[in-house]
């Protein structure tokens, strides 16, 4: 199902990495506008205001533009690609600050963006790429139809949980040790409480079957 099926608040593109990485992260910086800075978030923030000023230049035959708006009012997305380069077909380049994620979480980002471009174009974009700033040097993402595929379903979810307007419970794992927000999120504590909802949802289920 696609976001604008569900409703018509337009959502930001970042916030689909949040989401692939941490359903609570996303909930906590999006639906309760918590944030906290540390040593890898400041780097990518300085990384980005780099990358999203605003410009443009060419070498060769390739025509480089930085800090590009970009919308999908299918998928009812928006925000800005860091670098876009028309090829001509346009080939959008994010930067991250660190190195490739175990999960897919920097890919489908850059797939919305090339969502974006698309439809923005009238275009067909087959790949783009991620320059990760250890080891520094690009990563080549192809387009694929399950990436594509990937990439609409959690668009829906972030539109779903955006409508619903409820914050997950953590699910503890070593990618906590990374967030910033991990003193703000608490994973094992809302774990645990969650955890035990589920418990006493349970014995009332149980109880109910009994008297029946």
């Amino acid at each position: 199902m696609a976001a604008s099926e569900l409703d018509d608040d337009e959502l930001p593109i970042s916030g689909l990495q949040h989401l692939a990485f941490c359903p609570r992260q996303w909930a906590l910086i999006h639906l309760e506008q918590a944030w906290v800075e540390n040593l890898c978030t400041a780097e990518g923030r300085l990384l980005h205001e780099k990358a999203d000023l605003p410009g443009e230049s060419r070498r060769a035959d390739v025509r480089t533009v930085r800090g590009m708006w970009l919308q999908s009012q299918r998928l009812h997305l928006t925000g800005r690609a860091d670098i876009v380069e028309f090829r001509p077909v346009p080939y959008p380049v994010e930067y991250k600050r660190g190195k490739s994620k175990p999960n897919d979480c920097d890919t489908v980002q850059l797939c919305a963006q090339a969502f974006c471009l698309e439809e923005m174009l009238c275009v067909s974009i087959a790949c783009g790429a991620i320059f990760y700033g250890n080891p520094r040097r690009r990563l080549e993402v192809v387009f694929t139809p399950q990436l594509r595929e990937r990439t609409e379903d959690l668009t829906a979810t972030m539109h779903r949980l955006y409508r619903n307007r409820k914050t997950p419970a953590a699910t503890p794992g070593p990618y906590c040790q990374s967030c910033s927000l991990v003193d703000l999120c608490l994973p094992q504590a809302t774990a645990q409480q969650n955890g035990a909802a589920r418990w006493v949802a349970q014995q009332l289920h149980s109880l109910e079957q009994e008297v029946r």
